[in-house]
């Protein structure tokens, strides 16, 4: 659950209002009823099912729905580019090794987002994409800040353009508000809605968000958890980031609030696979955290096949331990769920990790271990809550991958799929 770093103020009255409202709303209107006696948020404006999305982005599909999913899931192939394409190996190419590496991080800046700390981070180890902290000043005032940054890609980045991510799930977890920023309900609300009513006003809140400079959403959350748990689920059910209590209305809603971010130029990032929907401590701030539950094969992977079918580019891994999965290693660490996700799941996409910078879960390992172990897993992206774990974790990725042809060699094929992501996103230079 990266950089949200959010502590649930919910009671359990309140949760049990808003899921009475939800669970009777037959309509928006009925649901914006339920929010004006006092739930949090309220309804969606009223839209027809034919929300517009952009085919770059969007994962909107018209093939036939294959066996075992529903029709908002409907396979359309990788929406992440070809890490062989033409682009990607000339763009690969000319950069150095460092600036290789650098694309394997998304790191957090200060509140000066564009300041000098992170303009000389930025030009020593070349870090490819921004996670912006809270923020409240609105649109205006973070597109100036995000330009500024994206300025100085020819410099750091051979003019590879920066993901400049956001955490906007809603309710909870907003961190950028401000003029141009409207308040978000939760997912739990969202999840009372239509999916077709959920996509248009995600491409409302996406739009908000490429106004900003931002072009890529931690979001959504896509675990499951079950009924009557939510007041032991630190994570997710104690702060309503679950859009409701089965795989099928995560899955559906996921989709949705995708395709709209995706219609509006936003790319989404999906988490916590293979999903932390029924754990009790918040890896952000416990160590240990353990699922005793989840299989290969459970039927609460289903949310997030219906996203990746949909052909979501991102994928976050969490950092539990699931321990009828691979009981020796956190998901984050693990060869067998990265094996899981790339090949039980098909994702060909982005693989990012949960917070390897400050999180507790991984606190007692080196951070240079922590990339090391990550990348020799299968993962792709790095995330990093700050900068002087990610300036010790890009140091030891550099030195190994200059002193051992085979980590190179899986640098390397990290590096072509953030590329090729960013390709799609008109992020590299040809």
């Amino acid at each position: 659950m990266p950089a949200d770093r959010s502590r649930t103020n919910h009671t359990n009255h309140r949760r049990a209002r808003l899921l009475a409202c939800a669970a009777a709303a037959a309509s928006v209107a009925a649901l914006a009823a339920c929010s004006a006696s006092g739930a949090v948020g309220s309804a969606p404006p009223s839209t027809d099912a034919g929300a517009a999305t952009n085919g770059a982005v969007s994962t909107s599909a018209a093939s036939p729905t294959p066996a075992g999913t529903s029709s908002g899931s409907q396979p359309q192939g990788p929406t992440t580019g070809s890490p062989a394409s033409a682009c990607v190996t000339q763009v690969y190419g000319q950069l150095t090794l460092a600036q290789r590496v650098g694309q394997l991080f998304l790191v957090a800046p200060t509140t000066d987002i564009a300041g000098s700390g992170t303009q000389a981070a930025l030009a020593q180890y070349h870090f490819g994409s921004i996670l912006l902290p809270a923020n409240s000043d609105g649109t205006s005032s973070l597109a100036a800040a995000t330009a500024a940054i994206q300025a100085l890609a020819p410099a750091d980045t051979h003019d590879v353009r920066f993901l400049i991510a956001a955490n906007q799930e809603g309710g909870e977890i907003q961190q950028l508000t401000g003029p141009g920023f409207d308040a978000m309900p939760s997912a739990l609300v969202q999840g009372g809605w239509t999916t077709s009513a959920l996509r248009a006003q995600a491409d409302t809140w996406g739009s908000q968000l490429h106004g900003a400079g931002v072009n890529l959403n931690l979001a959504p959350v896509m675990d499951t958890v079950p009924a009557g748990t939510a007041s032991t689920n630190a994570p997710i059910g104690e702060l309503d980031r679950e859009f409701g209590s089965d795989p099928q209305t995560n899955g559906e809603h996921g989709v949705a609030f995708i395709d709209g971010m995706g219609a509006a130029g936003v790319a989404s990032v999906i988490k916590h696979f293979p999903g932390l929907g029924r754990v009790v401590g918040n890896t952000d701030f416990t160590s240990d955290v353990v699922d005793s539950v989840t299989t290969s094969t459970d039927p609460y992977l289903q949310s997030y096949r219906e996203a990746i079918n949909a052909g979501v580019p991102y994928v976050m891994v969490a950092e539990a331990t699931y321990t009828k999965i691979d009981p020796a290693h956190l998901a984050v660490f693990s060869p067998v769920i990265m094996g899981l996700l790339r090949n039980g799941l098909g994702f060909n996409g982005v693989i990012v990790s949960d917070d390897l910078g400050d999180a507790a879960a991984v606190a007692s390992i080196p951070a240079g271990q922590r990339a090391l172990d990550y990348l020799n897993a299968g993962g792709d992206l790095i995330t990093s809550q700050s900068f002087a774990p990610a300036e010790e974790m890009a140091s030891t990725v550099l030195a190994t991958a200059s002193s051992d042809s085979a980590f190179r060699a899986t640098v390397d094929a990290a590096a072509r799929r953030v590329l090729a992501a960013k390709q799609v996103q008109g992020l590299l230079p040809c």
